[in-house]
């Protein structure tokens, strides 16, 4: 069962590093460009030993498309609550209404 379940938890975690190492320097335009991107592979690096132990697990039960689409529905997720409570951004139904359309087609993935 842990094949299962842990793979999609270290994803979780990992889009959260993810998330803040693309998006957490919009919150701080102020800072050069050049902090933000090595600021960003700094982040990104604690991302990538979440990730791939993730891949490395779950491949014992899921094909590489259906991790790859767990990701990105996972990224979906994340990335709705980071603009929300970081950005301070608003997501409007048709934000809503494209992430759900996303969703129903990645529920493809996993038809046999």
């Amino acid at each position: 069962m842990a094949g299962y379940i842990t793979p999609i938890f270290l994803l979780f975690a990992s889009n959260i590093f993810m998330t803040f190492a693309w998006y957490g320097h919009l919150g701080h335009k102020g800072t050069p460009l050049w902090i933000a991107v090595f600021t960003s592979w700094g982040i990104a690096f604690f991302e990538y030993w979440l990730a791939v132990p993730a891949n490395r697990i779950g491949h014992e039960v899921y094909s590489a498309a259906q991790l790859k689409t767990m990701q990105e529905v996972i990224t979906l997720i994340v990335f709705a609550g980071f603009s929300i409570f970081f950005l301070k951004e608003n997501l409007g139904w048709n934000h809503l209404v494209g992430f759900a359309l996303i969703a129903c087609g990645a529920a493809f993935i996993f038809k046999p």
